[in-house]
């Protein structure tokens, strides 16, 4: 039974599913919890995945999503660890245990309501062209290869990941369980988020470029 508590490693940051995470692993505790993972993963067997969830001025939400480790890519002299995971199954935290150094939860993994997985095709259409740009924006490039392949199962996921969303916002995201109504949510957040930030591009450009908009002192 001990075997089957999920190690969380509460973090500021919300994971997606399909989400890539790179990590820097430097406290004794997690050195242990990921060298725990490392080890299930090399024996194929035992608990290979950690929960990663939302903590902010101690407090922890319950919600989360299980982080995969794909590959360890830096090893140091003194234990600390860089490492390349990717978010895959979503939870609820039922009850949490602290009789190891660190935390770790007995979880209730949930995935979408049954045919409420995919989104219809138009609305896939117009999230994909939204983020596109948001892209183009952010990265300065009207060049910008988007590969989202079919089926759009985890779109509103992989959009939703690279983009500058409020942290709230993405955990909502995590909790809903309909792509289509998560697919919704993140076209209006883009749809608001653009013009906000060609609004921020056009303030700092005026005031780098004619000198007329000067910093309050």
């Amino acid at each position: 039974m001990d075997n089957l508590l999920l190690p969380l490693f509460p973090l500021e940051i919300v994971l997606l599913p399909e989400e890539p995470l790179p990590l820097h692993i430097f406290e004794e505790r997690y050195k242990e919890m990921i060298g725990e993972c490392l080890r299930a993963k090399e024996e194929g067997s035992g608990q290979q995945e950690f929960g990663v969830v939302l903590a902010q001025e101690n407090e922890m939400r319950t919600t989360g999503c299980t982080a995969r480790i794909v590959n360890v890519t830096q090893k140091y002299a003194d234990g600390r660890l860089d490492i390349f995971t990717v978010g895959v199954r979503r939870f609820e935290i039922l009850y949490t245990d602290q009789g190891r150094p660190f935390l770790r939860g007995g979880v209730e993994y949930f995935g979408d309501d049954e045919g409420a997985d995919t989104p219809a095709e138009p609305d896939a259409a117009r999230a994909i062209t939204l983020f596109q740009e948001m892209l183009q924006r952010l990265r300065k490039s009207a060049e910008i290869p988007i590969h989202l392949p079919r089926p759009y199962r985890h779109l509103s996921f992989r959009i939703a990941a690279p983009l500058p969303l409020d942290l709230d916002f993405k955990q909502r995201l995590l909790s809903m369980r309909r792509e289509p109504e998560r697919l919704a949510a993140v076209v209006r957040a883009i749809e608001l988020l653009i013009p906000q930030f060609d609004k921020i591009q056009r303030a700092r450009a005026k005031a780098g470029g004619n000198g007329h908009a000067r910093p309050r002192g």
